[in-house]
């Protein structure tokens, strides 16, 4: 159990690097991109967040885009909350390292003691090495100079799809994504930087209503 929250941890800890490359591609410098990762700590958001902005979107716009992303984490913090049964002096901490890879190793663990054992060493490990590489990329990005001429802004795109493409487990999953992708990327050339995110999250409710349309539909033939 330790040994798999260890190794989820370095695994995922390491992409901070590629975070630290595209938010320095994308004008943050080094204080303001360790901050994010220091304060925000949840992969998926902070790629969208300076994603966002190196396309030149707004900063309110790219800030609620990344926030809506992030609000899985609230849904998780349900769940965990009542399998960790953290004491409330230790819940605001607890709550800092509530993202997908925490969730996903405290989940699979048999017992309430395995389950706090596999969030607390994936939380502490991933913590820890995401803001060291996130502070090494950064630094590199500015040594390295113009990041397009090394191509290298890609990496944070890239290291987001990674990220997404094991969650979409379901068929409603992947209906969703592939509804977000036509959405975002049909709207980009109309709609400011930023907006076609916003736009895209529509997906999740409008596939939800759909499949409860149809339930509806069958139990009212089942009778």
């Amino acid at each position: 159990m330790v040994r798999d929250a260890l190794g989820v941890g370095v695994a995922v800890g390491l992409s901070g690097f590629a975070f630290g490359v595209t938010a320095a591609g994308a004008g943050l410098d080094v204080p303001q991109t360790c901050a994010l990762s220091l304060f925000v700590f949840t992969g998926a958001s902070q790629f969208a967040l300076v994603g966002a902005l190196a396309a030149g979107g707004n900063p309110f716009t790219a800030a609620a885009g990344a926030f809506f992303l992030g609000t899985r984490n609230a849904f998780y913090g349900l769940r965990l909350s009542q399998l960790l049964a953290v004491r409330r002096a230790v819940r605001p901490l607890a709550a800092h390292w509530v993202i997908d890879e925490t969730t996903a190793v405290a989940l699979a663990q048999p017992t309430r003691r395995a389950a706090r054992i596999g969030f607390t060493v994936t939380g502490l490990t991933l913590y820890l090495l995401w803001n060291l590489t996130t502070l090494l990329g950064a630094l590199g990005a500015e040594a390295v100079g113009d990041m397009n001429a090394w191509g290298l802004d890609a990496a944070g795109p890239a290291v987001f799809l990674a990220l997404l493409a094991p969650m979409l487990r379901t068929t409603s999953d992947r209906v969703v994504a592939g509804i977000a992708v036509a959405l975002g990327l049909g709207l980009l050339p109309v709609l400011p930087a930023g907006v076609p995110v916003l736009v895209a999250a529509l997906a999740a409710p409008a596939v939800l209503w759909w499949q409860g349309r149809m339930t509806g539909r069958r139990k009212g033939a089942d009778r």
